[in-house]
């Protein structure tokens, strides 16, 4: 074998989201792209502000900046431009040294997983997930131990507690949640922050709260995400800025520790040694330069809203099952069969591109990006419905 075998695995095992892309892009050449629609994909079509391309040739032009290396961390200017806004949404006193600037989520979940997953160790994580958290926890030694969740794809704190012992380094969660759109509210954490400081207790270890945000800034009807911070000690926000400012490309993002975990004298020198030997060496330069000017922008909600009502409507007329998602831009409808990859190859017939909920570890759903064209939702209005006909 010329690969690792781990890796050959792995690549079996890929993410179904990239493996219905590729079917897709094969539709797209055969009947033309405009008559696939294609809701595979969380790429956010909402333009970024305004603010930011001004910002961002204005950082350009500016000569006082330079181009050399930078501490691992980032620099400490947009550290502290973060921590603010961290400080205002988890109701606790961050500061720029409790900041790692990361390349986006994907890289923060990586610095953090390596800094603190020993060979052997269980990082939990509530079902459905977002499908390359298992590969990031294996990229580490660490191995996932999943649970289901509860109705409307809340927390099940009993499952959460029965799968946490003596291995358990983490409990990642992801809220808003992709691919359900479900928001934990304030007395689900605070009930499993309790549940947390019970279990570490009594088995004598830091067991980690790894929370994953990147659609935190994307909720609906008033919602708003709450705080972990002021709720448990030992706990890590990670995020990106790939959603709230459609910026996916530009792979920027940060980890934020709690200050006051126990650990953090030792967790941030970790993770600024993880940062630099993953290869990531420290976040992009121009972006943090960008973001420390305007560290509280975001795109415009409404348009995800308005994009979310059109979706939600048209599946409700056709008779789908779904749970209206609180927040970031995925609806998780209930395959109208018991087998969701065969439910989304009918799908395909009718040139409706979706992901299999197996891929999600959750099976008996399928998943439907609706950060796209409102011409798209609409015209794959009558697909929906001639699918649906198709196996009742």
């Amino acid at each position: 074998m010329t690969i690792a075998r781990r890796i050959a695995d792995s690549l079996e095992a890929a993410s179904w989201i990239r493996k219905m892309f590729e079917e897709g892009t094969a539709l797209k050449a055969r009947h033309g792209a405009d008559k696939v629609f294609d809701f595979t994909l969380g790429n956010p079509n909402v333009r970024p502000p305004d603010s930011f391309k001004k910002t961002l040739v204005e950082v350009a032009r500016d000569p006082a900046i330079d181009h050399a290396y930078m501490p691992n961390a980032g620099y400490m200017g947009t550290r502290q431009a973060v921590a603010a806004q961290v400080a205002a949404e988890q109701n606790s006193p961050v500061t720029g040294d409790d900041i790692i600037m990361t390349c986006g989520a994907a890289g923060g979940l990586n610095v953090i997983l390596k800094a603190v997953l020993n060979p052997g160790e269980t990082v939990v994580v509530p079902t459905p997930f977002f499908v390359e958290y298992r590969f990031y926890i294996e990229n580490h030694g660490g191995r996932m131990v999943t649970v289901p969740t509860g109705e409307g794809f809340d927390l099940d704190l009993a499952a959460l507690s029965g799968a946490i012992d003596e291995n358990t380094r983490a409990v990642l969660i992801n809220s808003p949640n992709n691919p359900t759109g479900a928001v934990y509210s304030a007395e689900t954490l605070t009930r499993l922050a309790a549940m947390l400081a019970e279990k570490a207790g009594r088995l004598g270890r830091n067991i980690y709260l790894i929370t994953d945000e990147p659609y935190r800034d994307i909720v609906y009807d008033n919602i708003t995400v709450p705080p972990i911070f002021d709720k448990y000690a030992d706990s890590i926000v990670v995020t990106s800025y790939s959603k709230t400012l459609s910026l996916p490309g530009e792979r920027i993002g940060f980890v934020a520790v709690n200050p006051a975990a126990a650990c953090k004298k030792d967790l941030l020198p970790a993770m600024v040694f993880t940062n630099r030997v993953l290869g990531f060496v420290n976040a992009p330069a121009l972006m943090q330069r960008v973001l420390a000017r305007m560290p509280a922008e975001r795109v415009n909600i409404n348009e995800y809203a308005g994009k979310r009502e059109k979706l939600c409507r048209i599946l409700s007329d056709c008779g789908y099952d779904f749970v209206k998602p609180a927040g970031a831009f995925y609806l998780f409808p209930k395959a109208p069969l018991a087998d969701d990859v065969a439910f989304v190859r009918q799908l395909q017939k009718e040139l409706i591109l979706a992901v299999p909920g197996s891929g999600f570890g959750g099976p008996g759903y399928f998943r439907l990006a609706f950060c796209v064209d409102d011409r798209t939702i609409e015209n794959a209005a009558e697909g929906f419905k001639r699918a649906i006909d198709a196996v009742k």
